[in-house]
């Protein structure tokens, strides 16, 4: 494969990734919290106790008051707690409690509630402030009887009450504490889909899987169309296997189609398996219920743009321009890509130019001083990159690779090589200027450079997983040092084990260590993951010395189709099958 681009081979997809994850669901974790201390009017105890005001009384009140106002809480909570110690006033304990957990005295706060709880037995709210209290301390048993009250008084909405439980347990450190207390308090209510489902998450936090399974099994049993039980269900199984919550979802909708949340989970599931046509069906459908919703229609307008529907990304980029999408100028640099994709080069250097700062400013610039360039303005290209003033030592390094980059598309490779070499000197360790100059010095046959530049990448950034693979790549393709090739391969597949190009890589260097069959199965896992046209020629190249000549000679020309200027498949067809190449190419 060309070397050269590595660096931009996943941008459409991880936006699209990126985008589709920011239509995170409601999950199973995210419940609305418990409102320890509600505000609002409070509803006045039925009993209040005898007490008169007296003048010592009212002079504590009094200094609580005025230190609350001074911002002095640990003063005003000692005074009003002694007042609570000695009237046991719920409305004085109900105060009390209110400025001491805001101050966090936890101690204190939790003798006011017990007070307050004490003074008033009937108040739901006194109860379920002391129990967010009492689950904050240690042991985690004092609570239970507490929790079981207060869950045997309002059984209408035990449900309810579980999931803001499990919430507020959920900070808990002793997770496998908080599952053996959820366990015993949900025996009582084991017909309710919500206590099911509760058990379920304190089980996946204390890492039992298998009973975190059944209880939402059971969950999902008892009320099929709970569908934050079916994303905990589907959570599950994806931590075997995303094919297994795939299949999951496909059922799960088969029954629910309205299921809306469910949907857009699967969506976000396929878009990571890199299925974006079954995805981007997906998101159709969820537009179809929410047209107006900016995010659906920017997921929807990046997949389109990466399978190459330029009208459907254009109507769904406009959408979501139109609906408020917050990253507007991301809006604006993709349609400046379909205007460029379509020739519209003027139109093209309007979005782009449109774009004056923030984090997409420079490389919109770099788009717009590339359509200089295909309209035969190199030198204005350049000037315009030059002109910009680099607000930082990652910016001057930005602008230097946009031009090193114009460079090398216009095949100038000794002038951005040079120019590479140059911003090197003043920023020796840079490891993108190391890793461009080491891709632009393959173009000029330096391999010496290459290798020199791409291990002081790897000694810089010890993760840099494409530096690793461009160098077995490299020696692969020049079929020396093969053993040595592998290794550094298959090490940029630990740092990316889902990465088409390395898993192509690592095909390519099995073919030229003579393990044909292992080869055919690496590069269609490869191609499966990405139609690239490099990946298909080496698939294809493999499938030729392999005697499938015609499965090859299909892949290439479907290719050759959408890629007819890619130089390695062109190579390629050079060697091995020029009959497919237009006769201008030959």
């Amino acid at each position: 494969m060309t070397l050269l681009s590595f660096r931009l081979r996943s941008v459409c997809h991880a936006a699209i990734l990126s985008v589709a994850c920011a239509l995170a669901l409601p999950a199973f974790a995210q419940a609305p919290s418990i409102q320890v201390l509600p505000r609002g009017k409070p509803v006045p105890p039925a009993n209040l106790p005898a007490v008169d005001l007296s003048a010592e009384l009212m002079y504590k009140l009094m200094l609580g008051e005025i230190a609350l106002q001074r911002g002095q809480p640990q003063v005003a909570v000692q005074a009003f707690l002694e007042v609570a110690r000695e009237t046991r006033d719920p409305r004085v304990a109900q105060r009390t409690t209110e400025m001491a957990w805001n101050a966090r005295m936890q101690k204190e706060a939790l003798e006011a509630a017990s007070i307050w709880q004490k003074a008033d037995p009937g108040s739901q709210q006194a109860r379920q402030v002391m129990t967010a209290l009492l689950v904050n301390q240690e042991p985690l048993s004092d609570a239970r009887p507490h929790l079981e009250q207060w869950l045997a008084a309002d059984k209408a909405n035990v449900g309810p009450n579980f999931v803001q439980l499990t919430q507020l347990l959920g900070r808990h450190k002793d997770k496998k504490a908080v599952l053996e207390m959820l366990r015993g308090l949900a025996r009582p209510y084991g017909e309710v889909a919500e206590v099911r489902l509760s058990v379920a998450q304190a089980a996946w936090n204390a890492d039992d899987i298998q009973l975190s399974q059944s209880e939402s099994r059971a969950a999902l049993t008892l009320k099929p169309e709970l569908e934050i039980a079916a994303l905990f269900q589907a959570q599950a199984l994806q931590r075997r296997s995303n094919a297994e919550a795939l299949t999951f979802f496909e059922d799960y909708l088969k029954r629910f189609p309205k299921a809306n949340d469910v949907r857009l989970n699967y969506a976000r599931l396929l878009v990571t398996e890199a299925r974006q046509a079954d995805a981007r069906a997906q998101f159709e459908m969820l537009i179809a219920v929410a047209p107006k919703n900016p995010d659906l229609a920017m997921t929807v307008a990046m997949l389109a743009l990466q399978s190459n529907d330029l009208d459907a990304a254009e109507k769904h980029l406009n959408g979501a321009l139109a609906a408020g999408h917050k990253d507007s100028d991301l809006i604006w640099l993709s349609l400046g890509q379909i205007a460029e994709e379509r020739k519209h080069y003027d139109e093209a250097l309007k979005w782009y130019g449109g774009i004056t700062g923030g984090d997409r400013y420079m490389g919109a610039q770099a788009r717009y001083s590339g359509v200089l360039v295909k309209q035969g303005k190199m030198d204005e290209a350049r000037k315009h990159l030059q002109s910009i003033t680099p607000r930082n030592d990652a910016q001057r390094i930005q602008l230097v690779q946009a031009e090193a980059n114009l460079l090398r598309e216009s095949q100038a490779y000794q002038d951005a090589y040079n120019l590479l070499g140059k911003s090197l000197e003043g920023a020796p360790d840079s490891v993108d200027l190391l890793y461009d100059q080491a891709m632009i010095a393959e173009k000029i046959e330096r391999f010496d450079v290459l290798e020199r530049n791409l291990r002081r990448v790897v000694e810089l950034q010890p993760d840099h997983a494409h530096a690793y693979n461009a160098l077995g790549y490299t020696l692969a393709d020049r079929n020396q040092r093969l053993p040595e090739a592998r290794k550094l391969i298959e090490k940029a597949l630990e740092l990316a084990p889902q990465d088409a190009y390395i898993i192509d890589s690592l095909g390519w260097v099995l073919f030229r260590m003579g393990n044909t069959a292992e080869a055919v199965k690496t590069l269609r896992r490869a191609f499966a993951l990405r139609q690239d046209a490099e990946v298909g020629a080496h698939l294809g190249e493999v499938l030729w010395a392999d005697g499938k000549r015609d499965e090859a000679q299909k892949i290439w020309s479907d290719l050759l189709k959408g890629h007819p200027a890619n130089e390695t498949l062109r190579g390629t067809l050079k060697r091995l099958a020029p009959s497919l190449l237009p006769a201008a190419a030959k």
